[in-house]
């Protein structure tokens, strides 16, 4: 090896006398080994070649390239070179090289640095598992890079939030919820992580109750409360309550209460519940229209009944040129009003005459011929 390269000098001792002689100048012992000539340091994309030099006459010598005590067997050797193109990352070791049936006797190794932009960027979380609102969260950024990152930048979304290696969120909220990147700086380049997202769990917020009705007065009227709110994982549970009582009235989002009151609604989650306000809800009004209605309805179905009725009898009603009317020779021709005069009918009832009722069709023309005579006094 290149480090037994010395002066060398022997020396001779005796047993008897103890003399001592020490050869000058003596020997020099030099030695000559393989190196390997390379920059110490290129940037990610270049070229680079490295040389395996010797001051040995050899022959036609074939060279073998070391990569941290491996062979290398991809890369491109010419005599006694070896050609990195557009170099990476990866690149970067301790290479040396040796000539083939002397693999042992390999050259000192020389050390490649390889210059680059930040590379596997990524966020950890801590803790893990469910984030509850009210917690504290770190969260962490990793990268390699060459030089080391020095810069990093934290965003939610787009909107830039930190700086630092770490970045953490005491007492976490629902507003603190989405996609978070780090983005990792060194002078070479920049790269963003893949985005981790933020998923806070937090108890009901914002409930409230909304009014609809439905129906028509006439056949069936309802008022329908819904009730809405936010929470992480969603309500499921809905709890209706009427003012002044302490059991529950009904359950689910939707609920129609049948009793004037005011009303509120309890939403519910695995991390906690809360109530909305109050509500008031007055059917009594509704009430009062609908009888309305009703009555106001009747009264327009007996007019209807009275006049079918009453034209029904008018189309019944004899007429003054019937053969029955000219039989009996009568002179005057009856009304057209069914309801007839009152005079009239006081002096046919006054003179003992039992006249049909007009709806009565089975009046013969007999009868009548009795009565003329009557008739014609009563006229009179």
């Amino acid at each position: 090896m290149k480090k037994d390269e010395r002066q060398f000098y022997f020396r001779i001792i005796t047993r008897e006398g103890n003399l001592r002689w020490l050869g000058e100048p003596g020997v020099q012992l030099r030695l000559t080994e393989l190196q390997v000539e390379a920059p110490e340091e290129v940037t990610e994309g270049e070229t680079a070649d490295l040389t395996c030099n010797t001051t040995c006459s050899l022959t036609d010598p074939t060279f073998i390239w070391y990569k941290d005590g491996r062979p290398l067997t991809t890369k491109t050797i010419e005599n006694n070179q070896l050609h990195l193109q557009t170099v990476s990352s990866e690149d970067a070791g301790s290479y040396s090289c040796a000539v083939r049936g002397s693999q042992h006797l390999r050259s000192t190794a020389h050390s490649l640095r390889v210059r680059y932009p930040p590379k596997r960027v990524s966020v950890s979380i801590s803790p893990s598992g469910e984030i509850v609102e009210g917690s504290s969260v770190t969260l962490t950024c990793s990268s390699d890079g060459n030089p080391p990152v020095k810069i990093y930048t934290w965003f939610n979304g787009s909107t830039p939030v930190g700086e630092g290696k770490t970045y953490s969120i005491p007492n976490i909220s629902s507003e603190d919820s989405g996609d978070y990147t780090c983005q990792s700086w060194n002078d070479h380049g920049e790269r963003r992580s893949t985005a981790v997202y933020l998923n806070v769990l937090y108890p009901p917020k914002n409930v409230s109750v909304s009014i609809s009705s439905s129906g028509h007065i006439l056949v069936g009227f309802s008022v329908n409360l819904t009730c809405s709110s936010d929470g992480n994982p969603p309500v499921q549970n809905y709890t209706w309550f009427k003012e002044g009582g302490t059991s529950p009235v009904g359950s689910g989002q939707s609920y129609s209460p049948l009793q004037s009151g005011s009303y509120y609604c309890e939403a519910q989650n695995q991390h906690g519940a809360q109530r909305s306000d109050l509500v008031p809800v007055d059917l009594n009004g509704h009430s009062v229209i609908l009888y309305g209605a009703a009555g106001v309805g009747l009264c327009g179905v007996a007019v209807f009944l009275a006049g079918f009725f009453c034209m029904r009898r008018k189309r019944k009603s004899r007429n003054v040129d019937d053969p029955d009317y000219v039989n009996t020779g009568l002179r005057v021709k009856p009304p057209d009003d069914v309801s007839c005069s009152v005079n009239v009918y006081e002096n046919v009832t006054g003179s003992g005459l039992n006249a049909p009722p007009p709806d009565d069709d089975s009046s013969s023309t007999d009868d009548y011929e009795n009565i003329t005579d009557d008739y014609e006094n009563v006229t009179a």
